[in-house]
């Protein structure tokens, strides 16, 4: 069976595994992301691909930014500027004589989920991933959807409190779904020391703390309204939540209460919108992994 090399770049740890087109994950492992330059950068990844060039049959990357997937350019690079304009069937393609796919990580998510996660055989759906913004990944008639210019999905810049002005971050679902903001607001509340310890705040919410639910409650309501909004347009048949948060069962619990409360204070809102189902996601921290193979493995497939 054919192996492959997958790589999840972000901006702190840069990930790859060797994984059999089954999606069985043979090798793992992680370095942290060199970023010091694209040729520092690129010469991590040569390093690790050299290693095992007799192994794998192709090369899948995730990696954050906008991603023109038809001709393997990375756009902005998100957390990792250096990457923009960077060509990777002129640099990995051409060095290493193989198939080449490189995926945006949101979408990355909603792949992974598709082809062995909660998405699976669902025809319209969508992945969330909660972490200092929100990533998203759309699948529409069993289709990941990029749009025009490869950027749909970016539920980050969506506006929920118009109230305030489009240069305050404080009004898109980047700050007010942030699952870092939220955890970092719940501990300074509480004086915790580690104003990103997530174990923390999760025992201060779980144990029934009134301050730290009334911030996790509205952070809830907050991903309660970018369902919805987004519910509306896709008429989605699930909701797949991922991110590190993903894995504390109250998160679900609590989202899909408020998302209740908001359906049911509007009768229309009621008759004309069907709730999704909302779950967290199945493939954990390997999820960009997995997504990163199954875009290459679909481009073999089509081509």
């Amino acid at each position: 069976m054919k192996k492959y090399l997958s790589f999840d770049i972000g901006g702190t740890n840069l990930k790859y595994a060797i994984i059999d087109h089954s999606g069985n994950i043979i090798e793992k492992n992680r370095i942290s992301t060199n970023t010091k330059s694209l040729n520092d950068f690129m010469t991590s990844l040569y390093q690790i691909a050299d290693k095992y060039k007799t192994v794998f049959s192709g090369i899948a990357i995730c990696v954050p930014g906008k991603i023109d997937t038809k001709h393997k350019i990375i756009h902005f690079g998100g957390s990792l500027p250096f990457l923009d304009g960077l060509n990777l069937e002129d640099t990995l393609g051409k060095r290493y004589q193989v198939p080449i796919s490189v995926e945006n990580d949101g979408k990355s998510a909603a792949l992974a989920e598709q082809w062995l996660g909660n998405l699976n055989h669902v025809n319209t759906g969508i992945t969330m991933t909660l972490g200092t913004g929100v990533g998203g990944g759309i699948i529409i008639n069993g289709h990941i959807l990029h749009g025009k210019d490869f950027q749909a999905g970016e539920l980050s810049w969506l506006l929920i409190n118009s109230s305030l002005a489009s240069s305050d971050l404080d009004a898109f679902t980047a700050h007010l779904c942030s699952a870092v903001l939220m955890i970092e607001a719940v501990n300074k509340a509480l004086h915790n020391r580690d104003v990103n310890d997530g174990l923390a705040a999760f025992a201060a919410i779980n144990n029934g703390d009134k301050t730290a639910n009334r911030i996790f409650s509205q952070f809830c309501r907050n991903i309660a309204i970018l369902i919805l909004n987004v519910q509306a347009i896709i008429n989605g048949e699930k909701v797949v939540i991922g991110g590190g948060i993903s894995v504390q069962p109250r998160l679900i619990t609590e989202i899909k209460h408020q998302f209740n409360e908001l359906i049911k204070t509007n009768p229309m809102l009621q008759n004309q919108v069907i709730s999704p189902e909302i779950v967290s996601a199945k493939l954990g921290n390997d999820a960009n992994l997995f997504g990163a193979l199954y875009a290459l493995l679909l481009n073999l497939k089509n081509n």
